[in-house]
């Protein structure tokens, strides 16, 4: 999108209270015009294809067509950027909805919401806004890579940051990699409270890897991936039996939580040159003091290309900053960590 034109929104949900709520919740907002409403998905399809919005707010449950056929038609016909507005109840249909396309979500405390909602209109406003670092062209992306194999018994440390465009970036990676790799992977992917444990459970189907969500004290082990949840920062710590997990919760001054430099500083300084640090799709810095750290110590840094990434962010940051020893697609990234499990440089 050009610089200082205005984000063109078209708010999809079967609740009036919810539209009019979201529209008046942008309404204040210079940079953002809400340009038209839709009441179901087939509505909100025809109106998409009319209008042709920069961005979408989808509601998923709706009467004549629901927010999962709305997705997969729109990737179909003209591939829109869509922030899913859901309840907590339903995180599963979130992470479905993830998969078939919608870049980023926003979890509201109940069925309906108001204006006065500030941290909801505050979220909803920046995510909006990332739809101008949007690459396009990644819009839809469902295939995958396969890996082979690996050997080995030492265990090695791959650390992951993400964010918008995350979650399915991130099952794409773990479900290419073998899970009898001698490689423990921690990962950071900014989400909100309730959510990741619902993704680990997710991932943990789709993927070789046994997927968790880390609780305080679990140990890190081959095979295995922690994910921090959400809310918490999560430090991975050497221990006399290995490396285990340490969390604290976030707090009002901490911008990212869960944080990526966090995690990755942890692990530049417990592991050092044994560990890859891979930052993925994400807007905004965090991850990039993390890579340098990580970098310092002789560790492989490696961030998704622009090619792939949903938003070049903060991958771009860290590569500017000279933290990142590889770019690459995310369908090379496993690869690239299957090499690095069994020893072999990249």
């Amino acid at each position: 999108m050009a610089k200082g034109k205005k984000i063109r929104v078209l708010v999809v949900d079967d609740s009036a209270y919810n539209r009019r709520a979201i529209m008046e919740m942008l309404e204040s907002v210079e940079d953002i015009a809400v340009i038209g409403t839709a009441a179901d998905g087939e509505e909100g399809l025809k109106v998409a294809l009319a209008l042709k919005p920069d961005a979408i707010t989808l509601d998923l449950d709706m009467p004549n067509m629901d927010g999962f056929t709305f997705l997969r038609l729109l990737r179909a016909q003209a591939p829109v950027p869509v922030i899913v507005i859901s309840g907590y109840a339903r995180t599963s249909d979130v992470f479905k909805a993830l998969e078939l396309g919608a870049i980023d979500f926003i979890a509201k405390p109940s069925r309906h919401f108001s204006p006065e909602t500030k941290s909801v209109r505050e979220e909803l406003v920046q995510k909006l806004g990332a739809v101008r670092l949007l690459r396009r062209r990644s819009l839809g992306r469902t295939e995958s890579s396969e890996v082979a194999a690996a050997g080995g018994s030492q265990m090695r440390v791959a650390v992951v940051g993400a964010s918008t465009g995350g979650p399915p970036a991130l099952q794409r990676l773990l479900s290419s990699l073998s899970g009898d790799l001698p490689l423990g992977i921690a990962i950071a992917q900014h989400m909100p409270e309730r959510f990741t444990r619902a993704f680990a459970e997710r991932l943990n189907r789709l993927s070789a890897y046994e997927v968790v969500e880390a609780r305080s004290g679990d140990l890190l082990a081959p095979g295995r991936a922690l994910i921090a949840p959400g809310g918490h920062t999560m430090r991975l710590v050497r221990t006399t039996d290995g490396l285990r997990a340490g969390l604290s919760e976030g707090t009002a001054k901490d911008r990212y939580v869960p944080s990526i430099d966090a995690l990755f500083e942890s692990v530049a300084h417990a592991v050092g040159a044994g560990a890859a640090g891979v930052l993925l799709t994400g807007m905004g810095n965090d991850g990039c003091a993390g890579m340098l750290a990580l970098k310092k110590v002789g560790a492989i840094t490696i961030a998704e290309s622009e090619e792939t990434a949903v938003i070049y962010g903060m991958p771009k940051e860290a590569v500017e900053a000279g933290a990142v020893k590889h770019v690459l697609a995310l369908d090379r990234i496993p690869d690239a960590l299957t090499r690095f499990a069994r020893g072999v440089e990249a």
